[in-house]
């Protein structure tokens, strides 16, 4: 189990049909958009809670792949532990001895920790991690139509006044008229929308987490499949469509060299993340992301685009592999 040597980057591609991929909790939930363009966005706080609930799922929680960022918990919890395993007790002043041991801690038993990084400097103060793996938000390739559909339920959750027991609340409903015990709510969503998200993994930064092959490998398992593992009506249908993985693995001769090559990375990020679609023709893309010809209207689904790699042109020093598909 090593730390890993390369420097990565990918473009994830993602769908989601008739759900609301990410709601705006500034916009009463409705699913986030570019209200410039109407192109749909996902955050990547929000692809991150799914990569997390994968990894606890199919890890079962436990160190070294336990998850610090857990739904619903106290983050100094943990924080504490880290003191208490790491320096025998949480200490009145935390020196910055014991602010590392801490974090190593941390980093040595949370997989998101060593992955994405985080923020410990509350509580007892575990300090701060730069994780080397980062997600940008996600982007749809068309723009996307957020609907607000009005829904029935067939039941009514009332406090009934005066209601003590059981009995009481099944007397209160006998005396209701049938009408008035049913609502209306509200769903929010998009028909469909493919989206994409570009994703960074560092070398450097992955020796001070000991950020392994092993972790990088859950990772992108945890991307193809997190999925099929968060599944609710309101998500509708999310799918993964594509995990594009570049791989730097240097061009020298010389051993030395191509691995410092390897660590550094053979040609900028946008080179290789940079897509063509319809509206943006970039000819020296290597993804192409096109409407399928003879399509009238708006994309209802992922047939109707049609994904081109062109391998021809990946600069020297990189390697690419197509993976979640």
């Amino acid at each position: 189990m090593s730390i890993i040597a390369n420097r990565y980057e990918f473009l994830f591609l993602f769908d989601c049909e008739n759900g609301n991929p990410n709601g705006d909790p500034d916009a009463g939930n409705a699913p986030r958009i570019d209200p410039e363009d109407m192109h749909g966005l996902v955050s990547d706080v929000a692809t991150k809670r799914r990569v997390r609930n994968y990894v606890q799922a199919a890890m079962g929680n436990a160190a070294p792949h336990a998850i610090f960022v857990e739904h619903a918990t106290n983050m100094n919890r943990p924080i504490a532990l880290a003191h208490e395993k790491a320096n025998g007790g949480i200490p009145e002043k935390a020196t910055k001895d014991k602010v590392k041991k801490a974090r190593d801690w941390m980093c040595a038993n949370f997989y998101d920790v060593r992955t994405f990084g985080a923020v410990m400097s509350t509580g007892a103060n575990a300090g701060q991690v730069r994780g080397p793996v980062q997600f940008s938000f996600a982007r749809s390739i068309d723009p996307v139509l957020p609907l607000d559909i009005s829904i029935t339920r067939m039941a009514v959750a009332e406090n009934v006044k005066g209601a003590k027991t059981a009995a009481d609340i099944e007397k209160w409903e006998g005396e209701q008229d049938e009408d008035t015990l049913r609502t209306m709510g509200r769903k929010q969503l998009i028909p469909y929308g493919l989206y994409a998200m570009k994703g960074f993994v560092s070398a450097n930064l992955a020796e001070g987490t000991v950020f392994t092959d092993d972790d990088l490998a859950l990772l992108w398992q945890a991307l193809a499949n997190m999925y099929d593992h968060d599944r609710s009506a309101s998500k509708g249908v999310m799918t993964c469509r594509g995990l594009y993985v570049f791989k730097h693995v240097g061009t020298d001769s010389n051993e030395e060299q191509r691995k410092q090559q390897a660590k550094l990375g053979c040609a900028p990020a946008h080179r290789l993340l940079d897509f063509s679609t319809d509206r943006r023709d970039q000819p020296n893309s290597i993804i192409d992301i096109r409407k399928r010809n003879g399509l009238a209207g708006s994309p209802r689904s992922f047939a109707d685009y049609a994904v081109t790699l062109h391998p021809n042109r990946l600069p020297k020093g990189v390697e690419l592999v197509q993976l979640g598909v």
